[in-house]
């Protein structure tokens, strides 16, 4: 699993990198083709903010400690390569041009393939591997955080199911102008955020979550970065504009917050907290 984890890492440094940098240059690269730069970008960059979680879980020793993240992570990979195969008309590979596209998309399928198959050996792997006693929970969440993480998570699982379902309805509320292959994209990422958050509030243990924690600050900052870059494309005033600045900047304060009480003492600490 750790193994899978840092391969991913790797792959979503050099692929989110490119997304990214190519989008704040205001072009488009991708598998297929997109009427704005941000949706790509976008990729890129929840692509590059989870790299440091992914590395992070090699720190992993137990199953419990490992599965927030791992969870999500399978998500995205069967996700996306659904989207992928389900689209494959819409994909450059289809149009044979341009070259540089068409390579880039069947890079992406076929890279996305190996890492579903791997991610299904994985995790069946696991499921019929003993793990032991269970890791008790040492760093209860406090109760505070409870309310506004499944609020949190239960919106991007929301939001995400919608365009992953119905793009061709939701992509209307997507507050930039997107194509239908981009709203599942994006769906699917959505989706992961949920199921990672949702995940997260289910362990209900900090130290269970200690790699995840490092995704949620690190894609929320990455998103900002697109968003500010290309702001001019989205539509600020309306409901899906404000709806996504207040999700995204959850993110940052679930991860921070995550963070900080991690930082701030053991048992002792966030029990009291708790109470």
């Amino acid at each position: 699993m750790a193994l899978l984890a840092v391969a991913v890492a790797v792959i979503n440094l050099l692929v989110g990198g490119v997304l990214t940098v190519v989008a704040l240059t205001g072009h488009v690269l991708g598998a297929w083709p997109s009427p704005d730069p941000l949706s790509p970008g976008l990729l890129g960059a929840a692509m590059l903010g989870t790299a440091p979680a992914l590395f992070a879980l090699s720190r992993a020793t137990t199953w419990q400690q490992a599965r927030t993240l791992v969870l999500p992570l399978a998500v995205v990979l069967a996700g996306l390569f659904g989207v992928s195969l389900l689209n494959a008309g819409q994909l450059y590979i289809a149009h044979g041009r341009p070259i540089v596209s068409v390579l880039f998309s069947v890079g992406w399928l076929f890279t996305l393939g190996l890492l579903c198959v791997a991610a299904v050996v994985c995790l069946a792997g696991q499921a019929f591997t003993r793990s032991g006693a269970a890791l008790p929970r040492t760093t209860p969440l406090p109760g505070w955080s409870k309310p506004p993480l499944a609020v949190l998570g239960s919106s991007w699982l929301g939001i995400g199911t919608g365009l992953l379902v119905r793009p061709g309805f939701r992509a209307d509320f997507v507050p930039w102008h997107t194509g239908r292959v981009d709203a599942q994209a994006l769906g699917v990422w959505a989706l992961s955020l949920g199921v990672g958050v949702l995940g997260s509030l289910a362990e209900d243990d900090l130290d269970r979550t200690r790699s995840a924690l490092f995704s949620l600050p690190g894609t929320a900052l990455a998103m900002t970065a697109v968003l500010a870059a290309r702001a001019s494309h989205v539509d600020w005033s309306s409901g899906p504009g404000l709806s996504l600045v207040v999700m995204v900047a959850g993110l940052l304060a679930a991860g921070a917050s995550g963070r900080l009480l991690l930082r701030g003492g053991g048992p002792a600490s966030s029990s009291g907290a708790a109470a």
